[in-house]
């Protein structure tokens, strides 16, 4: 504990004080700590595995899991892609660049995007709101080169990005076919079309209300919308004439105002922007070398000095291709059955804490709660990593005889075009939406689940030999946090079954909106390392962390030896973080949760025990006065 700070002023750096002194941040990292350190010591455990298997017997029970290591073999044969270069892309850069009129473009549109060559809107596929048992075809948001919308009315800020952008670009630009000239062409024609693409997209703190990114429009809607570009006959190369699926915008703007940025005169414009698009979307595919020359633009944005090394890279690539079997191998591996049911029991013990919370709730219609316990009793909980492998991942064969890029975009076209087909079948709520080795935790609105990956349940957040009140300091307050989730100012507007519906009574959700708006309110414009947190961007993650930790201190007055004071220390530990002082004003920008200091101290001002077991004071910063208080959950 840090001696000279008083824990009534400063939770977080009382208990990590001494740690952020002496933290060394990993050059290729943007961060350390808390979740961090445990990615970083799992990424060490599993490259060692890695290579070990590339040189002797791969474990077998997991078939895919195979073709993993297959993978990994050709990721770290840097000569191999060196020799290849960029050459292995040219057939796809040529299909671009032969593309001179809108009736050659969408001609091959399907094509296109079946290749992941970004087309001037970006497709989702995802489960139906308003019938979450199947899914629905989404017209999004293009990207856009800056990290938010927001950067493009800051002059400073904007030239400084764009200059590391550009910087990269060039680089890329250099291997493929095209002259000097053209070089220089292709990189004006895309900050110009990206200035016009970026007038229309919507911003993270926009795209936080997940509730307004669903609107329905159908097929033929869409259709006179995006002309000139040929939406019906986009649908047709794709389907051919099964095209019986909802379809919706998550920006009704940029499908209103679609011509403004797409048009006949501004083609030439998008398909360059499209071609660089490719080059960055492509490059870790390709050799080494141009592999980093796409990444120097993220690591210089993020403040990363060093890029990583071969081995971790092809680690990194191969772990998120084949997340599922991976993440079920190590879960098998080094995850024991005695913490899973541990940490199971304690999520039924939360969830039933949660109910009786709910009942005693004073805002509450009666038939309100028993709608709200009703969500909460058919939680799907998904502990530690799922039971088999997806089959899809046993499709994404890499033979010995294939070129690294070929292998990895043989699989990038299977799994592009099993996400299609995915409007043409019923959704699998067995699905997991992470693997088991990584260190994080979720709540899925859409299939009303919350899922622990193995990975996390590790200390400081879980321990079998940790008190329960630093566990529940620590996981016990995630699992509130993501159960919280179901409730917060998008999860409330989905019911149990995950469909989009007004579950509530006018008056209560007038009453919850009223206590969103304070916490909004209680978070918005803190100062922050030169910025501002914004409170309508990381409300929803302040509700999750004040209902899970209103729940688990709850559970705290009916365990036997609890101990308060361990149960805050763990909650501060938890958040400590380390970061680049690029990344750290980035995430102000674009990041859906607070600051990891803010979490940590700012949470609990809004519980009495808090106060209590501190013996916190109106005269110490560590204290808000009660009618300022916020416990919504």
């Amino acid at each position: 504990m840090e001696e000279h700070i008083r824990i009534q002023d400063d939770l977080y750096f009382y208990v990590n004080g001494e740690w952020q002194k002496t933290a060394k941040l990993p050059a290729d990292e943007p961060f350390t700590g808390g979740f961090f350190t445990l990615s970083q010591d799992l990424e060490k455990l599993l490259m060692k595995d890695f290579d070990t298997f590339t040189k002797g017997t791969v474990p077998s029970g997991i078939p895919a899991f195979e073709d993993s290591v297959r993978l990994y073999r050709k990721a770290v044969d840097a000569k191999s892609r060196s020799d290849a270069g960029m050459k292995p892309l040219f057939p796809l850069l040529e299909k671009l660049t032969a593309i001179r009129t809108m009736d050659d473009l969408n001609a091959v549109s399907g094509e296109l995007a079946e290749n992941r060559v970004p087309l001037p809107f970006q497709i989702l596929i995802c489960e139906d709101f308003k019938d979450s048992s199947h899914y629905s075809f989404g017209v999004v948001d293009p990207p856009i080169l800056l990290p938010d919308k927001t950067y493009y009315a800051k002059k400073a800020a904007k030239k400084l990005i764009l200059s590391l952008y550009k910087r990269a670009a060039k680089k890329l630009l250099t291997f493929t076919p095209l002259s000097k000239k053209e070089q220089k062409q292709f990189l004006a024609d895309t900050i110009a079309y990206d200035e016009l693409v970026a007038q229309k997209v919507k911003s993270h703190e926009e795209l936080a209300d997940y509730v307004k990114s669903y609107n329905p429009m159908d097929i033929e809607a869409l259709h006179q919308a995006l002309a000139p570009f040929d939406f019906n006959g986009f649908l047709k190369q794709l389907y051919g004439e099964d095209t019986a699926f909802t379809t919706f915008t998550g920006n009704p703007r940029l499908v209103d105002e679609f011509s403004d940025f797409f048009n006949a005169d501004t083609l030439h414009l998008y398909l360059h922007w499209a071609y660089l698009h490719t080059l960055f979307a492509y490059a870790p595919c390709l050799s080494v070398e141009i592999a980093e020359a796409a990444d120097s633009y993220i690591n210089k944005l993020m403040g990363v000095k060093k890029a990583p090394s071969v081995e971790k890279r092809a680690y990194r690539l191969v772990s998120r291709i084949f997340s599922e079997p991976i993440g079920v191998y190590y879960g098998r591996t080094y995850f024991g059955e005695e913490a899973k049911a541990d940490v199971t029991e304690m999520v039924k013990k939360i969830i039933a804490t949660y109910q009786t919370r709910v009942e005693k709730n004073d805002f509450l219609d009666d038939e309100t709660k028993q709608k709200a316990i009703r969500k909460l009793s058919t939680i799907r909980i998904k502990m530690g990593y799922p039971d088999g492998v997806n089959p899809l991942y046993e499709q994404f064969r890499v033979d010995e005889s294939d070129s690294f890029f070929e292998a990895m975009t043989r699989i990038a076209l299977i799994r592009r075009k099993d996400e299609l087909s995915k409007v043409h079948r019923v959704v699998d709520r067995n699905e997991w939406a992470m693997p088991g080795h990584m260190v994080n935790a979720c709540y899925d609105p859409s299939k009303n689940d919350i899922t622990f990956p193995a990975a996390i349940l590790q200390k400081p957040f879980y321990d079998l030999k940790q008190t329960v009140s630093e566990n529940l300091g620590g996981i016990g307050a995630v699992i509130g946090h993501e159960i919280s989730h179901a409730f917060d100012n998008n999860g409330s507007h989905f019911d149990e079954n995950g469909n989009l519906s007004d579950w509530w009574k006018e008056e209560d959700f007038r009453q919850f909106e009223e206590r969103t708006k304070a916490m909004t309110e209680q978070y918005d414009g803190i100062p922050f390392h030169g910025g501002k947190v914004n409170g309508a961007l990381v409300v929803s993650e302040n509700i999750a962390d004040n209902g899970g930790m209103a729940v688990t201190l709850e559970i705290m007055h009916h365990t036997p030896d609890a101990d308060f004071k361990q149960y805050f220390l763990n909650w501060g530990r938890v958040w400590r973080m380390k970061a680049s002082e690029k990344i750290i004003k980035l995430l102000l920008t674009n990041d859906v949760h607070s600051p990891s200091v803010l979490r940590a101290n700012r949470t609990p001002l809004n519980f009495a025990e808090w106060y209590k077991t501190f013996g916190v004071q109106s005269t110490d910063k560590m204290y808000i006065p009660e009618e300022k208080r916020i416990s919504i959950w």
